[in-house]
């Protein structure tokens, strides 16, 4: 019976790993002292950046976008670097002139290399990065200007929302997980500090933007070299942006991949400043990033022990359990619909984020990026 006891124990510990993350973190973090950001009014001077490649379908909802913003904010400066669109994106934005100011990259050098480009031309005392697909409430300028009013801040994410016309499972299940990410963030921020931001709205001081290659998440170098800083990472719940979430499960999964292996390349190119980190800084990168990019792992070696330990009990009921789980899964994969195809959905984002960590994991990368066509 010990072996039994061996797989049972080890396919329960992968269990608890994998939900970790979504149940058990924000109960721990839920318990820590909360740490308050003294908002006072600033006169600082902002510069919003952002890139594109080939983002004619949404272009012109951005620009309309930044017009609101540029009208609350006159002395904003909008810039924009294009990575050798090969549509209309260019001429659109070019057309706009007169709001934004358009930096035309040298063939494809990808999102990386597009920023910090933009971040040597910026001349705002606040550097605020943003993605093409995501529109900004107006106000987002004057929301975020008195965070920085706190000496101790050095960063400050939005909120995302999403807003799409027609849900797909694809696009309700990416809404719902980044749904529980915002709220882990919000926990994060009144504990300390947020464990990095993603592109859709964030800001730093310009003073913190750091230098990196091109082949790393920037997004999240760019964030957490606040941290590394020993400057606050906070979340701001009145700085809101919106996007469509991706509704086609065959370019989430794609994305995923790619996030996954440019995720885990870039925790090896930070490796040596995460140990600077305080500890609380260490538990929160830990179980936010970490053990999420190995959840696939946890999924598969939580089933196969499982039945493993069943079989060491009989062997016919763990290949009937294995029969079984089988044909749950064919069904769930292929159903479009409804809450199996919601948990086709979840499965899918945790074996592809999986495969793109262990891409990472071997030293592959990727550096340029193609927007996806159902958003």
């Amino acid at each position: 019976m010990l072996p039994a006891l061996f797989f049972a124990s080890l396919s329960m510990l992968c269990w608890l790993l994998l939900l970790y993350p979504y149940l058990v973190y924000p109960l721990v973090l839920a318990r820590y002292p909360r740490r308050a950001v003294a908002l006072r009014p600033v006169n600082l001077q902002f510069s919003f950046l952002f890139c594109v490649f080939n983002e004619e379908a949404s272009i012109a909802g951005k620009i309309a976008n930044l017009r609101e913003l540029k009208a609350r904010t006159p002395n904003l400066q909008i810039l924009v670097y294009d990575d050798g669109s090969t549509d209309g994106t260019a001429e659109l934005l070019e057309q706009a002139k007169g709001v934004v100011t358009l930096v035309r990259g040298e063939g494809r050098r990808g999102k990386a290399a597009g920023m910090r480009r933009l971040a040597s031309l910026a001349i705002g005392e606040i550097l605020v990065f943003t993605d093409a697909n995501v529109l900004c409430r107006p106000d987002v300028i004057e929301r975020l200007a008195p965070y920085y009013g706190d000496a101790g801040v050095g960063g400050v994410c939005g909120t995302l929302r999403y807003h799409n016309e027609e849900w797909s499972p694809t696009a309700e299940i990416g809404a719902q997980y980044w749904s529980i990410d915002e709220r882990l963030r919000s926990l994060e921020s009144a504990t300390g500090n947020v464990m990095g931001a993603d592109g859709s709205i964030f800001s730093i001081r310009r003073g913190l933007y750091p230098t990196f290659p091109d082949t790393v998440l920037d997004d999240f170098v760019t964030s957490m070299s606040v941290v590394f800083a020993g400057k606050r990472l906070v979340k701001a719940p009145d700085v809101i942006a919106y996007e469509q979430s991706v509704a086609r499960a065959d370019e989430e999964f794609r994305r995923k991949i790619r996030i996954g292996t440019r995720a885990a390349h870039t925790h090896r190119w930070m490796r040596e400043r995460l140990r600077t980190m305080s500890r609380l800084d260490r538990f929160k990168y830990a179980s936010r990033k970490f053990l999420r990019w190995f959840g696939g792992g946890f999924l598969v070696t939580g089933i196969a022990s499982g039945l493993a330990a069943l079989a060491f009990i009989s062997v016919l009921a763990s290949a009937l359990a294995a029969l079984a789980g089988v044909l749950g899964l064919a069904i769930v994969l292929v159903a479009t619909n409804g809450p199996l195809a919601k948990i086709g959905e979840i499965l899918r984002a945790l074996i592809a984020t999986q495969i793109g960590v262990l891409r990472g994991m071997r030293g592959q990368t990727v550096v340029t990026w193609a927007p996806a066509v159902s958003r």
